[in-house]
């Protein structure tokens, strides 16, 4: 083979590389990239979302900034992604809530709003308090709570939240009624839980996880199918303690529509490297945060049931906000 040809052969071959990269096509990112978490720092979704953030680093040859703004159940960060510039440097955390406030009134955006990069994580709820409180079990709790309506102070991660609605289906579904006491965030919700401020939260895992250890909160029931793992291995589910509920929090990440496809398959591609990570798998464990990875596309068909079902569900239970 000539020189010549050998260079033009090595030409093409880039070239087709080329074409074939989304991050060269794209030219992106070539600043760094806001990741926009719709809570306070310390809670589950903030950790996830660090945990991702330096996951990514690996991938990607500038880094996710991120930036906490919690308020209105997530509704003020999602929004602000949702109205921001197309280009894929301001992502977001795309949480429960989405497929909820909407139907509240709250805000004018919903999940068909956004293009789903990946689902990340997905967490069911817990009711916990302190460890010197009176209960044991979901029982002996609603059992308080029926004899003094409107008495126990349940708090829950905001208005609207998932932690809120959670409360309410348990209302919905035992005929308790519980005076519900809104934070902005999860974290916010185990601080006054902690200083005694409320009786109980709503709340998932993660957010509670180093609490219980210390044994300082303990965790009454899981709305989840079964039972967890690691230090949650010994709490029943609320259907093994007569109440059929199973309801949790789910993360992924967002972009506004009309974000280029080559932009979204760059953050797809490094999502879904990110979080095959062992590294990244590890720091969701210690944080007890469950991994569940969905890719885009299965993500917005679950996001839109997801939206279907509170719409339905909320037509059950009475939110006072």
């Amino acid at each position: 083979m000539t020189e010549t040809r050998r260079n033009i052969t090595l030409g093409a071959v880039l070239a087709l590389a080329t074409a074939l990269s989304p991050a060269w096509a794209a030219d992106y990112p070539t600043r760094p990239i806001e990741l926009v978490v719709p809570s306070s720092a310390g809670g589950g979704t903030d950790v996830m979302a660090r945990n991702f953030a330096d996951a990514a680093r690996k991938y990607l040859p500038q880094p996710f900034v991120v930036t906490n703004k919690p308020g209105v159940s997530g509704g003020l960060a999602m929004g602000e992604v949702q109205r921001a510039a197309p280009d894929g440097y301001k992502v977001v955390v795309l949480i429960s809530e989405l497929a909820i406030i909407p139907h509240l009134g709250m805000v004018k955006f919903g999940v068909q709003d956004f293009i789903p990069i990946a689902r990340l994580n997905a967490d069911p709820g817990t009711i916990t308090v302190r460890a010197d409180a009176p209960w044991h079990t979901v029982e002996e709790f609603l059992a308080h709570a029926r004899k003094n309506p409107g008495a126990v102070a349940m708090g829950n991660a905001g208005s609207g939240s998932i932690w809120h609605l959670a409360a309410a289906a348990v209302e919905q579904k035992t005929g308790v009624r519980f005076n519900h006491v809104p934070f902005q965030g999860a974290a916010p919700s185990v601080v006054a839980l902690l200083g005694g401020h409320v009786d109980a939260i709503a709340v998932s895992p993660a957010e509670i996880g180093p609490h219980v250890a210390s044994g300082k909160l303990k965790v009454l029931g899981v709305m989840a199918e079964q039972r967890l793992g690691g230090q949650y291995a010994n709490v029943p589910t609320f259907k093994e303690q007569g109440v059929d509920l199973a309801l949790g929090t789910w993360r992924g990440l967002g972009v506004p529509l009309g974000t280029p496809p080559e932009v979204v398959a760059v953050l797809r591609e490094t999502t879904r490297k990110a979080v095959a990570e062992p590294a990244f798998k590890d720091a969701m464990a210690k944080t007890n945060l469950i991994v569940s990875y969905m890719d885009g596309e299965p993500f917005k068909a679950f996001m839109a049931d997801q939206s279907a079902y509170f719409k339905k569900l909320l037509t059950t239970v009475t939110i006072t906000k």
